[in-house]
């Protein structure tokens, strides 16, 4: 079995793909944005297309079983920040105002969504310790917020300063709902490991 089989090539083409989207976000052209929402989307599709391929192919590695959450990982919370640190989007509202959305918006949900992976990854490892990896892996509600977080991400990239106000709200919408789906993952996690903490 090779280490750099196709799944695994696949995966390491989603890391490679990081400093495409960080060059793309910050040129100063009217497609920068949409080139790095693009290129982001197209990274979360290699993270289902390796998996697949992984299990059909029976072509699963360790390294592959390592490398694949640690590059989903490295490039949600790099667009995070991205997205976070982005000048504040304003809209316009009615009767013709211009709103600024607070820096906080965005924020908050950043913020729970990157502290829930450190928290679940560290469960992952303690429990792989103590030989009960399976006991924490990956559930369906896991995959569905993955799945609107990675939408959320991708249309927030696209964002601008000229973006117009609907698509905005639709990314912030999109990233509260997963931020509320990344608490209630979490939570079954810590319950499910909660009799071993416990102890």
């Amino acid at each position: 079995m090779k280490l750099l089989n196709l799944p695994n090539f696949l995966t390491l083409l989603r890391v490679a793909v990081i400093p495409f989207i960080l060059l793309f976000y910050y040129l100063p052209n009217w497609w920068g944005h949409s080139v790095a929402a693009i290129l982001f989307a197209l990274a979360c599709i290699t993270d289902w297309l390796d998996g697949y391929l992984a299990r059909s192919l029976k072509l699963a590695t360790r390294f592959g079983a390592f490398l694949d959450p640690v590059a989903d990982k490295v490039m949600v919370c790099i667009v995070l920040i991205l997205v976070v640190g982005e000048p504040q989007f304003q809209f316009i509202g009615f009767p013709h105002h211009v709103y600024t959305v607070p820096a906080v918006v965005l924020t908050l949900p950043a913020a729970i969504i990157v502290s829930r992976e450190i928290i679940v990854s560290a469960l992952r490892e303690w429990m792989a310790e103590i030989g009960k990896r399976t006991s924490v892996a990956v559930s369906w509600l896991g995959k569905v917020k993955t799945s609107i977080q990675m939408l959320a991400l991708s249309v927030l990239l696209f964002c601008d300063a000229a973006t117009r106000t609907p698509i905005v709200i639709i990314g912030y919408i999109l990233l509260y709902v997963a931020a509320l789906l990344t608490i209630w993952s979490m939570m079954i996690y810590l319950k499910t490991a909660w009799p071993l903490l416990s102890e």
